[in-house]
């Protein structure tokens, strides 16, 4: 996949060079860079982060030499998501262990950097402070020289126009996405800058507007040619899988062949050097087919478990909410039959009350006839004698 990528881009260079868009290599250079999540304050409650990269993206420092700025910059495809120029008024904050952020006025934003560990944040922090302070350095000695001149400064507010930027040449490669970084906490409200940034226009203003309105046009005009180039170097993504299935089919012809070569009698030195090509060349595209089954196994084997993850999630909360119901329902049969229970207990205590009452009126009864049977026998015998 590594070597896959490492040809779109090439290609992708191949096509800039072709459409004349050209990386304006000696005006602005990377000088630093790092891999973080990137987040933005939310516009609307200034409280909650937005993340805007779904993985570990390159965060840059540039520097031109030409206007002598600083810049943050990082890309996530053809989209730049951080696009930050570096004042003496800005301050790096470090909220957490892996987390810190910065406010840029001039964006109306709070940007958010997420990193895999605590030393990756404190080296973006230092060179923060030490661009932060050539920046200040900068800026003294463009307002002295504008001093002594007293000529307008060529840098306006529109000097933030940026020179179009590759995927490849900001986000490197994928091999570093999978760290996750610390979520963030609520951040400040942003700080406005000071109104020193801006720098006073002339009567020059008016054709220093046109510059920068026609090296506008010339960066749209690069823009648009660097996204047809990036869209038709995805395109034959699908030609080059195509050929990696023709280099499968070229693989077992080959075996086929040196079967064949082997079956060959007398072979001569000729046809085991053939051999020992087409089994090198065999090996090559097995390894590489192999690598891509076994990336291509891992892919999947992640996608089944997230599945059955998510699938036993389900079966639990299911399950639980069953459990929840049977409980409920149990409760409410154990009330019913204690009541029913009380009810018994106040029925049995009435029926022996009634056996008791019963059991006193029989033995008078009994006591009544004992006594009539004596008198009986007394009047049998008195009548007899």
């Amino acid at each position: 996949m590594n070597g896959m990528r490492g040809e779109i881009r090439d290609y992708t260079n191949r096509r800039l060079k072709k459409g004349g868009v050209r990386w304006s290599e000696k005006r602005e250079q990377p000088i630093f860079s790092t891999r973080a999540h990137v987040f933005q304050i939310d516009p609307t409650t200034k409280k909650n982060w937005v993340p805007t990269s779904k993985h570990a993206v390159t965060v840059s420092y540039f520097y031109d030499s030409t206007r002598n700025v600083y810049r943050i910059i990082s890309l996530d495809g053809s989209k730049a998501i951080i696009n930050s120029t570096i004042t003496p008024n800005m301050t790096f904050t470090k909220t957490s262990q892996k987390f810190g952020q910065w406010a840029d006025s001039r964006a109306n934003t709070v940007y958010g950097l997420g990193f895999s560990s605590e030393n990756h944040l404190l080296k973006f922090a230092e060179k923060f402070a030490e661009f932060k302070e050539a920046a200040r350095l900068a800026k003294e000695k463009s307002q002295e020289k504008m001093e002594l001149t007293s000529t307008p400064s060529q840098e306006s507010a529109t000097g933030d126009l940026q020179s179009p930027l590759t995927p490849e040449s900001i986000n490197g490669t994928d091999d570093e996405r999978g760290t996750t970084p610390e979520m963030p906490q609520h951040p400040p409200e942003p700080r406005p800058e000071s109104s020193q940034n801006q720098l006073p226009f002339s009567h020059s203003s008016s054709s220093i507007n046109k510059h920068w309105e026609a090296e506008l046009a010339a960066l749209k005009g690069n823009n648009a040619k660097l996204t047809a180039a990036l869209l038709e170097s995805t395109a034959n993504v699908k030609q080059w899988k195509q050929q990696l299935a023709a280099y499968q089919e070229e693989a077992e012809r080959l075996h086929k062949r040196v079967t064949e070569l082997e079956c060959v009698s007398g072979q001569t030195p000729v046809i085991k050097s053939q051999k020992t090509e087409l089994n090198q060349t065999i090996e090559e595209l097995e390894s590489a087919l192999k690598a891509k089954e076994e990336e291509l196994e891992r892919l999947k084997e992640e996608v089944e478990s997230a599945n059955e993850f998510q699938t036993q999630k389900e079966s639990l909360t299911q399950k639980l909410q069953e459990t929840e119901e049977r409980n409920q329902t149990l409760e409410a049969q154990l009330g019913e039959l204690e009541l029913r229970l009380e009810g018994s207990q106040l029925e049995s205590e009435a029926f022996r009350k009634s056996l008791r009452s019963l059991l006193e009126l029989l033995d008078g009864k009994i006591f009544e006839l004992t006594e009539l049977r004596d008198s009986l026998a007394r009047l049998i015998e008195d009548s007899s004698s």
